[in-house]
């Protein structure tokens, strides 16, 4: 399976990261909102036709590389993202 494509979707005070794979109009996301420098991951949504390849995990590396570029802190408030920041304890340093 070819990797997902991962869009960051950007309105400012919120925003979300999609992904979507050549064999399927589904469309994978993270959604989340800003305040300041801290971006709460609320929801982590991928639809069951595109599930089972990783997507979700994918759109968590996207937001962790944002937020490691761009100085933001993250709030996992999604559960998915809690997990996902207890299974990679190197990215405590982003935790507002």
């Amino acid at each position: 399976m070819d990797d997902p494509a991962i869009t960051l979707i950007d309105h400012g005070a919120e925003g979300e990261y999609q992904a979507r794979v050549a064999d399927s109009t589904a469309v994978g996301r993270l959604t989340w909102v800003r305040r300041g420098d801290v971006l709460t991951a609320e929801h982590a949504l991928v639809p069951p036709e595109i599930g089972g390849r990783g997507i979700a995990a994918k759109l968590v590396e996207a937001l962790i590389a944002d937020a490691r570029e761009q100085g933001w802190k993250i709030v996992p408030e999604c559960s998915y993202v809690a997990a996902a920041f207890r299974r990679h304890p190197e990215w405590g340093d982003l935790l507002a």
